[in-house]
């Protein structure tokens, strides 16, 4: 029975509540699982990493991890060394797939993936392009006609 959406134009919809709150779940759980755990991949040692979201298939047997490791900054050969942590992690999926099962209450524990999550930098870049003077000076400008306008 195929089900009804209220998207007229027969699009995607997004995800389901029942997805966005596994996510939830499951983000709190790895959090918590990543900070007690002493990982035994060389590449995760000693290093911090923030899971910002985690997006669940439909079927909720799979979860794309989006996660920023902490330290890895904008110091040379930095990318590089955001490369090998989300290697690491994706070595380590299975072993924290295992943890996960423990600590949370589905009837499926989902495959794990992680992905560099490029919002923190792509937030670093529009925090540089407003600092610009160009940028300010046109925001300056677009001000002082609100003003004038306001003053009419």
């Amino acid at each position: 029975m195929k089900r009804h959406s209220d998207n007229k134009k027969g699009g995607p919809v997004g995800p389901s509540q029942r997805q966005l709150r596994a996510g939830e779940l499951i983000r709190h759980a790895l959090v918590d699982i990543l900070r007690e755990e002493e990982l035994q991949d060389p590449a995760l040692t000693g290093v911090s990493v923030t899971v910002s979201e985690v997006r669940m298939s439909p079927d909720l047997k799979h979860a794309i991890c989006f996660v920023e490791p902490l330290g890895a900054g904008v110091t040379e050969g930095a990318e590089r060394r955001t490369d090998e942590i989300i290697a690491g992690l994706n070595r380590v999926a299975k072993f924290l797939r295992g943890r996960l099962g423990r600590s949370i209450d589905m009837k499926f524990t989902p495959d794990l993936k992680f992905i560099h999550d490029e919002s923190f930098s792509s937030a670093a870049y529009m925090d540089r392009l407003f600092l610009d003077p160009r940028v300010q000076q046109d925001v300056r400008r677009l001000s002082d006609v609100v003003d004038e306008d306001e003053q009419d």
